[in-house]
């Protein structure tokens, strides 16, 4: 009788853990696939702008507008967005700010993303 209670006790430890590292490895806002693919995307696209900022920075001494850094050539590739999204370059002389903003609708909700200087892409407020 407690070899049965003992094995129901680490069977639903078991079973808890397993729901908890679900619960954290999955995306968030629970989407479909092709929603975290896109995000995944919008995330990579800010990491490569933000390269190409420190990039015309550390060349020219300022950072620069979308698109001053495709016609530098600091960025190669000239996107603007990525499906339903949209990308800005907020630049002073001493910082800037990408932020990829989207369209939500009560159908799709979606998250606008940012990233800095810290190099670490945010949820935007």
């Amino acid at each position: 009788m407690k070899s049965l209670v003992g094995l129901l006790v680490v069977a639903l430890i078991c079973v808890l853990g397993y729901v908890l590292i679900l619960k954290k490895t999955s995306p968030t806002g629970g989407g479909t696939p092709q929603q975290t693919i896109d995000v995944t995307g919008v995330k990579n696209d800010l990491i490569a702008i933000a390269q190409a900022e420190r990039a015309y920075q550390a060349e020219h001494g300022a950072y620069a507008s979308l698109a001053d850094l495709v016609s530098s050539g600091a960025l190669v590739v000239a996107k603007t967005g990525r499906d339903g999204y949209t990308y800005e370059v907020e630049s002073s002389s001493t910082d800037f700010r990408v932020v990829a903003h989207c369209a939500a609708t009560p159908e799709q909700p979606c998250t606008s993303y940012f990233v800095d200087s810290s190099m670490e892409v945010q949820v935007a407020p």
